[in-house]
């Protein structure tokens, strides 16, 4: 495996891009700490109902802008797409520590997030053509996983240390620092071009992801998967510190370690990704991926109706929560060789934005199952979750999917397995 990063990181395009995202995803780290602070200071014990509508703004933004940005931007060069919103997020996290009042938050984050839902998609279509082998598409895929889950154990600890010597606001000030360097990585990056295709209307543009998502089986099969996904990760962000604090009246620390244990199963999973999927296939190891998040939710809910602070509620707790973190990196890690093999060249930043929207939008459901229910039982919030991953598991492993035509798979590097290949059923 260090060979084949190595590998990767030897192109110096890639190497750009990867240096520019991991920077990128610090800044966002230290946001994401400081502006809970911001909340805090201008609304004191309403700060949860403010961070709460902030991350319903993030999600609308993410749902709703980035098919329209992407269909608005489809004919502009990559590298002009990425740059532009570095700086749109680099001009607003600079001017959050002088807001004054809530409002001003909340219109600074969706057009921050709006940014980042255009900076996302783009990134991600833009990859599969800097490295068009498979073996090194996966490979960079992996390393894309790992640096998200890195990032949400390491930026609290970094925002932690800053914070004994500079007060939150100058946490902002690192965001913006992130995010310019982010831009002056890609800009110093040499970016493939896209194919022009066909000319096409914007209301072309703008449904033709969800489109190709709606007609094309194994995009049909990532819908679900992504279902899968939520469910998990709905269930450890939003129910960790319900069962960390209030059930178990254990403090901050463990609710830290809980979320530690799930960003390391998720590590762990990426790293052997690219081995499994060479192994067997990409397909195989996202239905396996479906299987253990139900898994974990089963051991969560046993461990949820587990009497408090006993050892079967925090055995059952890690061991449920790096289970979830396996199987969803097992599911997400990939993914983006689906979305690069089913889709043209020329159409793929589309169907990165339709992915990226669709995604997020299975969190606004269960996001919602995960809290509201919470509040009456987070054991039944957690069966909940349970029979929803275990519909969506068995609709993956009753199905086939077809991969889209898209050239020689050993040599585009964007392709499947030669036994997936073809029509099935």
């Amino acid at each position: 495996m260090r060979e084949g990063i190595a590998s990767v990181l030897g192109n110096r395009t890639y190497r750009l891009l990867f240096i520019a995202q991991v920077v990128a995803l610090v800044g966002t780290g230290l946001l994401t700490v400081a502006l809970g602070l911001l909340a805090f200071e201008l609304a004191g014990a309403a700060a949860g109902a403010v961070l709460g509508t902030a991350l319903a703004i993030k999600m609308v933004a993410y749902v709703g802008v980035a098919p329209v940005v992407a269909a608005l931007v489809h004919r502009l060069p990559a590298k002009s797409v990425l740059v532009g919103a570095d700086l749109v997020r680099l001009a607003m996290a600079a001017s959050l520590p002088f807001v004054s009042e809530i409002w001003q938050i909340y219109a600074l984050i969706f057009v921050l997030q709006a940014a980042s839902a255009t900076f996302t998609p783009t990134f991600q279509s833009v990859i599969p053509a800097v490295l068009p082998r498979r073996e090194e598409y996966t490979r960079a895929l992996s390393l894309s996983r790992i640096a998200y889950d890195l990032e949400a154990i390491l930026s609290p600890v970094l925002a932690a240390v800053l914070l004994t010597v500079i007060p939150f606001t100058a946490l902002f000030a690192g965001t913006a620092v992130g995010f310019a360097a982010s831009a002056a990585l890609v800009f110093a990056a040499t970016l493939p071009p896209v194919p022009a295709g066909e000319s096409s209307s914007f209301g072309d543009r703008l449904t033709g992801g969800l489109r190709l998502f709606a007609r094309t089986p194994s995009l049909r099969f990532v819908l679900v998967a992504n279902v899968v996904v939520a469910c998990g990760v709905a269930l450890v962000l939003v129910d960790t510190v319900v069962l960390v604090k209030d059930r178990a009246g254990a403090d901050d620390a463990v609710v830290a370690v809980a979320l530690a244990v799930f960003g390391a199963g998720s590590v762990v999973a990426a790293l052997i990704v690219p081995r499994a999927v060479g192994r067997w296939s990409v397909f195989t190891v996202m239905r396996v991926g479906a299987g253990v998040v139900v898994g974990g939710l089963a051991v969560a809910a046993l461990a949820a109706f587990a009497p408090a602070g006993s050892f079967g509620m925090w055995g059952g707790l890690f061991a449920a929560w790096a289970t979830i973190g396996v199987g969803t990196s097992l599911i997400a890690t990939p993914t983006g060789r689906v979305l690069a093999a089913a889709s043209d060249p020329s159409r793929r930043s589309l169907v990165f934005a339709a992915q990226f929207a669709l995604s997020h939008a299975c969190y606004l459901i269960t996001y919602p199952v995960a809290g509201w229910v919470g509040v009456w039982s987070v054991g039944m919030s957690t069966l909940v979750l349970l029979g929803i991953s275990l519909a969506g598991a068995a609709i993956l492993f009753g199905s086939r999917a077809v991969p889209a035509p898209s050239g020689d798979p050993e040599d585009t590097g964007v392709g499947y397995p030669q036994e997936e290949k073809g029509r099935t059923r």
